[in-house]
């Protein structure tokens, strides 16, 4: 690999996990996220403004919005099968009944801030409305919004994300590398003490004799710094201090794939993120908010209304055991990117939340032989 490839830099240029000597188990896509999953577009309006004291309504604003969009912008209003799974449910995410009923969702999937995630749902419908018209599902529809808690950061109740910042975040979607750390929805989080926020990666496997992409992207807000995990090696316990207990325990992480699988399977595949962040040590904690959806971009004209019986293709659940540690092992990693590509950042009433130490990472890995030279393809 070389420093250049998208598997262990970010598009800005900072190393990712990888970039550093993290070893991952199991194969990524060439860009190692969500977006290795044909199609899918991902989109940020990151909203950084102010600093000093807290103004409630004024600032220091740190917030943001996500977008997700399994079928891009042109195919936003044709719904796709999906499946969810709260392993706590200190948290929101909107739609999650019409989910639980139908097996499906539509329109754009936006992660916002815990204050703004009602703003992001209507806005998500207005775009759609705006977008498609009267269509069957332009104009009927319970878009699928996540959230959490950025108040340590952000003047979270002066209610700062507006209709045009989901807008902005929706047309700026695209496929290809995807930004991480302190972008969107990420702006203002944390986890295991430091700088938190966007993270993605993925896996390619066989299954039944086919190559199928798994790609998950997270918001991640959560974690105690005595838990962190890094390659089976307890990290946190020998990070150097400055850390800061997170005010806010949430992550919500989207699962993406291109296997042709029924809602049922997919919530299968949901529940196996759970076991991702538990490989860095998340317990859920009572105030966490660890909430996971699952969709397939395959079986494009599944859900279309018709008079006569569909024909579907999936996969039998005997096959599914690839496709759920790809879950596991993706969501671990784009985690530990979400913590990796970061920054220190200041916030409101200068509250200060520092990036995770690469240096001092990449020592603890060493002793106890778990860091792989990236120059040598480290980490796969």
């Amino acid at each position: 690999m070389s420093a250049e490839d998208p598997r262990l830099t970010a598009p800005d240029g900072r190393p990712r996990a990888r970039g550093i000597g993290v070893p991952f188990d199991g194969d990524p896509g060439p860009l190692n996220a969500v977006t290795d999953v044909a199609g899918l577009e991902v989109g940020y309006r990151t909203v950084i403004e102010g600093e000093g004291g807290l103004e409630e309504g004024r600032g220091a604003i740190r917030t943001g919005v996500t977008a997700v969009l399994p079928r891009g912008r042109d195919g936003a209003d044709r719904p796709f099968w999906a499946g969810c799974f709260s392993l706590n449910g200190h948290g929101e995410m909107t739609g999650w009944q019409y989910v639980e009923e139908l097996g499906l969702a539509n329109h754009p999937i936006l992660i916002t801030n815990t204050h703004s995630c009602g703003l992001a749902r209507d806005a998500a419908l207005r775009w759609t409305a705006k977008r498609f018209g009267t269509s069957a599902y332009g104009s009927l529809g319970h878009p699928v919004v996540g959230e959490t808690y950025d108040g340590f950061l952000n003047d979270i109740n002066g209610f700062h994300v507006t209709n045009g910042h989901v807008f902005e975040a929706i047309e700026a979607a695209r496929p290809g590398p995807v930004r991480e750390g302190s972008v969107g929805g990420g702006t203002g989080m944390m986890c295991y003490g430091y700088k938190g926020g966007s993270g993605t990666a993925s896996r390619v496997v066989e299954v039944a004799g086919r190559r199928v992409t798994v790609g998950v992207f997270v918001q991640a807000n959560f974690g105690l710094v005595d838990q962190l995990t890094v390659a089976g090696v307890p990290v946190g316990k020998a990070l150097p201090g400055g850390k800061v207990e997170p005010s806010g325990n949430s992550i919500i992480g989207l699962v993406a794939t291109d296997a042709a699988l029924l809602p049922h399977q997919l919530k299968r595949l949901a529940r196996r993120a759970g076991l991702g962040i538990a490989r860095s040590g998340a317990t859920a904690t009572n105030g966490s908010g660890d909430l996971f959806f699952a969709f397939t971009t395959a079986n494009a004209d599944a859900a279309a209304e018709r008079e006569r019986p569909a024909t579907l293709e999936w996969l039998p659940d005997a096959q599914l055991s690839p496709l759920f540690a790809a879950v596991v092992q993706a969501t671990d990693e784009a985690v530990l990117n979400a913590l990796v590509v970061n920054a220190d950042m200041d916030g409101r009433d200068g509250n200060r939340v520092l990036a995770l130490p690469h240096a001092a990472v990449v020592a603890a890995l060493k002793q106890h032989g778990r860091w792989t030279d990236p120059a040598a393809g480290g980490g796969r």
